[in-house]
């Protein structure tokens, strides 16, 4: 008895082990390291906050099973957990099923592109793994996990969010053009100055300006300027005398009235060689201003024969044969023409930088909103910035420019929340105001609302070139690399060298970083070294490493689980650095 079911197990063995080869998926996972996998890249990347790669692998002739169909599982293994992904299913010739065919006779390939998934902080030290799963009929059985990438590089990661608030300009000037405009007007073929024209109202304003203002420290008078007209009216040669004559003695009798003694202390305008002639001849463009804001009954007809002819000789005659007109003319229009025009060139001096500064702390109610915003210009410390430009919304809240600077100081001092709601209430007197949008995109762009940070920045086109700078950090973190070195234009930044080294530009990044004002900090070695990792240059990664290390000690266990220096991981001199 014993005897016949040794016999019956025995035969039950040989036909298990008949099945078991006849099927191959025991040959096929005790040959499993035949098997060649590949990642791409490798270690895998991160860009846009998301990861993406590709899986090739490679069965040798006779190795897939004609009726096995194998589903692989690709796995991303890191410290928060795990994730699988999309499978790949492959099966032999004999298999039923969707999966693509590899050839028992002659092997074969296959490649695979994973679907894009969200980057997790636990990734950055993370694992690639490929879990296979053999099956015939209702047979299954595991192939062990095999390994094809270690790490993720989330070099984009390292853009700094440094955007560029831009200020409202202020339209403060330290001296301000006061110019007095006086005139002598004269009798037909004159050039006498009637005593009642140095009595005219317009006369009495300008001596009145000039007794108060001579001595003044706040008016600087510069010069004295004339010109004289005759009316186009006599012929030509002599009118250009007559108006040189009246030049003349414009400059004589504004000189006589410099030389009393309201102006005593002071020396300006007491010298002949203090005025300046300018313009005589016969004024036709004074003329022909006239004509057009008069209500002459030929007026067009004057001015038609002004157009048709630039010869003075016929345009006289012409207007001359006008008789009705003329004499209209010669009333109304032609003795405004007889005249000197005398400007005393003055400009009016602001208050001085210290004085300014000194006020806008002090007493910043006693200043204009032009004399607030330049003052905050002049102060070199945040928080007295923030300080004047509180002081002019206060005063001057209709402003826009003293919200939104008072905004721009905030998000300096990394007061988001109070910067967003000083650009609301910028808003509110200059919507749509492309600064604004500029400043307003900002405050998205911190909340992570990057498409509507991008639309505002938008909006924002032609305020400056931080508009540019701006963008271009989004599109760093939107892993449009390219399009972010561009955008980040002319300034030599630390994001500039990291959007070209990302857009396959290595070779720029240490020439942006040293023409840079950042070219010191810790950042711009760590990622000079990063770029010499990519071009196999071990040595500069060892020297950039160090003086970033030695500038900010934490950047050590950045390095030492930087995906970017995976393969220095057995050099000695890196391994020393980082432990």
């Amino acid at each position: 008895m014993k005897l016949q079911i040794l016999r019956t197990l025995t035969a039950s063995l040989s036909v298990a082990v008949v099945f078991t080869g006849c099927d191959g998926l025991g040959k096929m996972i005790k040959k499993q390291k035949d098997i060649s996998y590949s990642a791409t890249p490798n270690p895998i990347e991160m860009h846009g906050d998301s990861i993406q790669f590709s899986v090739s692998g490679k069965f040798s002739p006779k190795l897939f099973g004609k009726k096995i169909t194998l589903t692989i599982t690709p796995v991303i293994k890191y410290a928060g957990g795990e994730k699988a992904l999309k499978v790949v299913v492959l099966q032999g010739e004999k298999a039923t099923g969707t999966g693509q065919t590899i050839s028992n006779e002659k092997g074969g390939t296959f490649a695979y592109t994973s679907d894009k998934f969200l980057y997790e902080p636990g990734m950055k030290v993370a694992k690639v793994e490929l879990r296979g799963k053999g099956t015939v009929k209702k047979k299954e059985k595991d192939f062990a996990p095999v390994e094809i990438a270690d790490g993720t590089i989330i070099t984009p990661l390292l853009v700094r969010n440094d955007e560029k608030g831009i200020y409202g300009k202020d339209a403060f000037v330290k001296l301000v053009p006061m110019n007095q405009e006086t005139h002598v007007y004269y009798t037909i073929s004159s050039a006498a100055v009637r005593p009642a024209e140095m009595k005219s109202e317009e006369m009495k304003n300008i001596n009145k300006f000039i007794s108060e203002n001579i001595n003044s420290p706040w008016y600087e008078f510069k010069g004295i300027d004339v010109s004289a007209y005759a009316s186009p009216d006599g012929e030509t040669e002599k009118n250009t005398h007559l108006a040189g004559d009246r030049a003349k003695s414009g400059s004589e009798a504004m000189l006589s009235e410099f030389r009393k003694n309201k102006n005593k202390d002071n020396k300006f305008g007491k010298e002949k060689d203090q005025y300046k002639v300018g313009t005589t001849g016969e004024d036709w463009d004074g003329f022909k201003k006239l004509m057009e804001e008069s209500a002459l009954a030929d007026k067009d007809l004057i001015l038609r024969v002004l157009t048709m002819y630039t010869d003075p000789n016929q345009r006289r005659t012409e207007i001359k044969n006008l008789s009705k007109t003329y004499k209209e003319l010669a009333e109304k229009i032609l003795p405004k023409l007889r005249r000197s025009i005398i400007i005393v060139n003055v400009d009016k001096k602001s208050r001085t930088d210290e004085m300014i500064s000194k006020l806008c702390t002090s007493y910043p109610d006693s200043l204009s909103v032009e004399e607030l915003l330049y003052g905050a210009n002049l102060a070199t410390d945040i928080n007295t910035k923030t300080q004047i430009y509180g002081a002019a919304e206060k005063k001057y809240g209709t402003d826009w420019r003293t919200s939104n600077n008072l905004g721009v100081a905030l998000l300096v001092q990394n007061k988001v929340s109070e910067a967003g709601e000083a650009f609301k209430r910028a808003e509110t007197n200059a919507a749509g105001n492309p600064i604004l949008m500029n400043n307003l995109g900002i405050i998205e762009a911190k909340a992570g609302n990057r498409p509507a940070a991008m639309a505002l920045y938008d909006k924002a086109n032609g305020a400056g070139n931080e508009v540019g700078y701006n963008k271009g950090i989004l599109q760093v973190r939107n892993g449009k690399y390219s399009d972010a070195a561009s955008s980040f234009g002319e300034y030599k930044s630390f994001n500039k060298a990291l959007a070209q080294m990302l857009s396959g530009s290595p070779d720029a990044v240490n020439a942006t970083i040293d023409a840079g004002s950042e070219k010191d900090m810790a950042l711009s070695f760590y990622l000079k070294a990063v770029t010499a990792a990519r071009k196999s240059s071990t040595a500069d990664v060892i020297t950039n490493l160090k003086t970033a290390i030695e500038k900010d000690g934490t950047l050590k266990a950045a390095a030492k689980d930087d995906a970017e220096f995976i393969k220095l991981k057995a050099d000695a001199g890196f391994t020393a650095l980082i432990n």
